[in-house]
C-alpha cells in the first residue's frame, strides 16, 4: 500500500521486526484533530508483473539465479447468506456471480501472497506460475498460487 501523494510524513518509527514502517499525520477536521497512521510494507514488491509467466522462460531475459518455489495460499468459504444467494442464482441458470466473485478474490489473495513470498526471497521474476484449488471440506476451498522465483536480467 502506498502513502497518498498529499501525505507528508511527520513522524517515522520502525516496527521491531523491521518489516513495517509507520507514518502519522495530524489531520484537522471541522470539529476535531485526528491522527491518521499509515502503515505499509518497507520492502516493496520488486517483481514487475510482466515478468510473471506460465512459461518455463522469459523471452528477452536470462535467468541469472533460481531461488526456489514460491507460493501463496488462502482458504475461503461463502457465508450462509452467500450460499443461499448462490443457490437462488443457480435456480435460474447462467453465471453465478456470487461464486465468481469468491473465486476471483481467493485467486487474487493467493497471487498477492505468492508475490510477497517471491519478494522476500529477492526475486525479480516468477516463471512457470500456476494456480491449484482443492475443496478442503464441503463449501471450503483452498487456492494455491505457485511458481519458481528467479533473478533475471534483460538480454541485449
Amino acid at each position: 500500500m502506498l502513502v497518498p501523494d498529499n501525505i507528508a510524513p511527520s513522524a517515522h518509527s520502525e516496527n521491531t521486526n523491521n518489516d513495517l514502517q509507520k507514518f502519522s499525520r495530524n489531520v484537522e477536521s471541522k470539529k476535531k484533530s485526528v491522527k491518521i497512521i499509515y502503515i505499509f510494507q518497507k520492502n516493496f514488491i520488486m517483481i514487475d508483473e510482466q515478468l510473471i509467466t506460465t512459461a518455463n522462460n522469459l523471452d528477452g531475459y536470462r535467468i541469472v539465479k533460481h531461488l526456489g518455489i514460491v507460493r501463496g495460499i488462502t482458504v475461503r468459504s461463502r457465508s450462509l447468506l452467500g450460499n443461499i444467494g448462490g443457490g437462488v442464482q443457480s435456480l435460474f441458470g447462467g453465471k453465478l456471480s456470487i461464486y465468481v466473485e469468491l473465486c476471483e478474490k481467493a485467486r487474487e489473495e493467493a497471487y498477492q501472497l505468492m508475490l510477497q513470498h517471491a519478494n522476500e526471497k529477492g526475486a525479480t521474476a516468477i516463471i512457470n506460475m500456476r494456480y491449484d484449488a482443492n475443496e478442503v471440506m464441503q463449501g471450503i476451498t483452498e487456492v494455491l498460487a505457485y511458481g519458481t522465483a528467479a533473478v533475471v536480467e534483460k538480454v541485449g
